[in-house]
């Protein structure tokens, strides 16, 4: 492999023929900072936040797409360069109505993060064009705020990674936005729930749509009996809410942080997955003695189940028939558990906590009520993120917690889901 010699900030550095300064820095232990890149996804040097000197340029070039040279030297925080990332913030904040600075949500706001650290409380120097755009909540999992938006199009490289693209931008000019065709409502074109937009979005304008108002007013029903299910990816991702590093496995104290927020029993959704891997391998079984359709696709995941029924609809037939652990875990809860418990299932409120949002639209599904018709499976679904504030408003100190275990439903669970 052909290499190429250069200096970052003064630190030599060889890297592939072909690297980009933004690759160079990193391998040179340097953070430029970016808004719109995503490796091999959105490369597109738009939001010129990376901006830096390089010899050989004639001016600022964007790091994320510039490469490197025999013999190149860059400089990434001279005074010009500082001033060139401030002057390109302040106008992003002032061309766009509520940005950052407004968010409520610090920390899923990148550019909140840029704007503190360049000092910038507000961008009253410049009085650029600031349309008004309403959210959209159409659709369980998503709320759309297109006011925050800075047409960094992370978001469109997302969906159509996905294989689904929805959104692209429309318009052109200043009346440049990002939409669906023919500006339906998210929930008329044919997203899949999967929340990758919601992920790579760094300024909050795509953000799940909040749902712990519904669990907080269950915590705070004496009526009601509240259960909560965690999925196996949560406790090694709970952690980075609190700081920790990540990949933290947290199981422990996510446990007791769940029992502090007043849930009445705390259980694994590894249980679960135990079901489905049976249920599924009963069903595969059966399918090859009596010439079912194969071969036999999960339907462990209800963004993909999706997917599959919207794009690709001549193989639902492939489909299992058998429920996702979410759901299943659900369905013992309001129907074995409640039994051996003693309990009505209308008054148990099954909570999940899960990584995909598209758990949101799933616990709405048809057919998910195996307690009885208008008695749901799963009540609420909320996300990794949604739990850590949770225990932030109620004042847990989680890093602090003991290591707690998590109720027995059926005994010991096998673990099968931590690798499935």
């Amino acid at each position: 492999m052909e290499m190429v010699n250069c200096k970052i900030n003064g630190i030599a550095v060889s890297v592939p023929k072909g690297s980009t300064i933004l690759e160079a820095a990193r391998a040179a232990g340097v953070t430029i900072p970016t808004l719109c890149y995503l490796k091999d996804i959105n490369e597109i040097g738009a939001c010129r936040i990376c901006v830096v000197e390089a010899t050989g340029a004639r001016g600022l070039v964007t790091a994320c797409v510039y490469p490197v040279a025999e013999g190149m030297e860059v400089q990434t925080n001279t005074a010009k360069v500082q001033q060139a990332r401030r002057t390109t913030l302040e106008l992003i904040l002032s061309t766009h109505e509520k940005k950052c600075l407004s968010c409520v949500r610090s920390g899923d706001c990148e550019l909140q993060k840029m704007c503190r650290d360049y000092g910038i409380e507000d961008a009253d120097r410049y009085e650029g064009c600031r349309p008004h755009y309403e959210l959209d909540t159409s659709t369980a999992h998503l709320v759309r705020d297109n006011n925050k938006c800075i047409l960094c199009r992370r978001c469109v490289a997302a969906c159509r990674q996905q294989y689904v693209s929805v959104i692209g931008a429309n318009d052109r000019g200043i009346d440049t936005h990002i939409g669906t065709p023919f500006e339906k409502a998210l929930n008329d074109v044919p997203c899949v729930s999967c929340g990758q937009c919601i992920t790579v979005c760094p300024t909050g304008a795509l953000t799940e749509k909040d749902d712990t108002g519904k669990v907080w007013a269950a915590l705070h029903d004496p009526v009601k009996y509240v259960v909560v299910q965690t999925a196996p990816s949560v406790r090694a991702t709970l952690g980075e809410c609190f700081g920790l590093p990540i990949g933290t496995n947290v199981e422990g104290k996510m446990v007791a942080a769940l029992r502090r927020l007043g849930f009445n029993a705390v259980f694994d959704t590894d249980t679960a997955a135990d079901f489905t891997i049976m249920e599924e391998a009963t069903e595969f079984v059966q399918r090859v003695k009596n010439g079912g359709t194969l071969p036999l696709i999960t339907s462990c995941s209800p963004g993909w189940v999706k997917f599959c029924e919207t794009y690709y609809p001549d193989m639902i037939p492939n489909l299992s028939s058998c429920k996702s652990p979410q759901q299943m875990f659900g369905a013992l809860t309001k129907t074995y558990y409640a039994e051996k418990m003693g309990l009505d299932p209308h008054d148990i409120v099954c909570v999940s906590v899960m990584p995909c949002t598209a758990k949101k639209f799933e616990i709405g599904r048809d057919d998910m009520s195996a307690a009885g018709d208008n008695i749901p499976d799963v009540d609420i679904s909320i996300t990794t993120r949604e739990l850590g504030r949770m225990i932030e408003r109620a004042g847990i100190k989680f890093t602090e917690l003991p290591d707690e275990d998590f109720d027995p439903a059926l005994g010991e669970s096998t673990g099968a889901a931590t690798i499935f």
